[in-house]
């Protein structure tokens, strides 16, 4: 008896490593590559056409980021599982995974068998995570009970006094010497955290939570 085919969408930006690892999953008999994308507003599109049982998903890409297409597939009610596959190891991009609906949390230095296995897994509605983030996991479950922690971290807060002195995101990349994707994944978990829909709520927010002043 032949093993289950289970559809699958690729989305990562480096092409060369999608290629690859289509290539590979292409070689086990329990998958078969529906579609593959390089960004997440590609993406949307492809998994709304393919409609697959599970999405390989990086985290840092243009346009849209993998947290973020997370969040618009859940917002659209696409109940797809999702499994990340990253080179970040931040908590930020764990933990934003994870609230946004993601299925599991996987570093690309995986092993292909062990990859085969989670997805296998995914499949059948369990959560996988690598080993080397589940400290983050468990840091993160853990911090509520310790002493408060400040909501926005220092960082956050000097892109939001920019995001107050009404700044695009060219201009605070180039003023706090950073690239203009980190200054969005800044952005981004600023609004999550602030639980704001744009900018221009999360200033507001943060005025009437006194963590800035207004501007004179």
């Amino acid at each position: 008896m032949s093993p289950v085919c289970l559809r699958l969408v690729v989305v990562d930006d480096h092409a060369l490593f999608r290629r690859g690892l289509v290539g590979l999953l292409e070689d086990m008999p329990e998958f078969q590559v529906v579609g593959e994308a390089g960004d997440g507003v590609e993406a949307l599109d492809v998994i709304a056409a393919q409609k697959p049982d599970l999405v390989l998903l990086d985290v840092n890409m243009p346009r849209m980021d993998g947290v973020e297409t997370v969040q618009a597939l859940r917002a659209r009610k696409i109940n797809t599982r999702v499994l990340m596959l990253t080179i970040s190891k931040t908590e930020e991009d764990l933990m934003g995974a994870i609230r946004a609906g993601a299925d599991g949390y996987l570093l690309k230095n995986i092993e292909p068998d062990d990859l085969r296995k989670a997805l296998l897994k995914t499949a059948e509605g369990q959560g996988v995570l690598s080993p080397e983030v589940t400290g983050a996991v468990m840091r993160a479950v853990v911090r509520p009970n310790r002493e408060a922690q400040p909501l926005l971290s220092e960082r956050e807060m000097e892109v939001l006094r920019c995001l107050a002195a009404g700044q695009t995101t060219h201009q605070i990349s180039q003023g706090l010497f950073i690239s203009e994707n980190t200054v969005k994944t800044h952005v981004r978990h600023i609004l999550e955290k602030l639980e704001a829909e744009n900018r221009i709520e999360a200033v507001g927010k943060a005025i009437k939570m006194r963590l800035i002043h207004p501007m004179q």
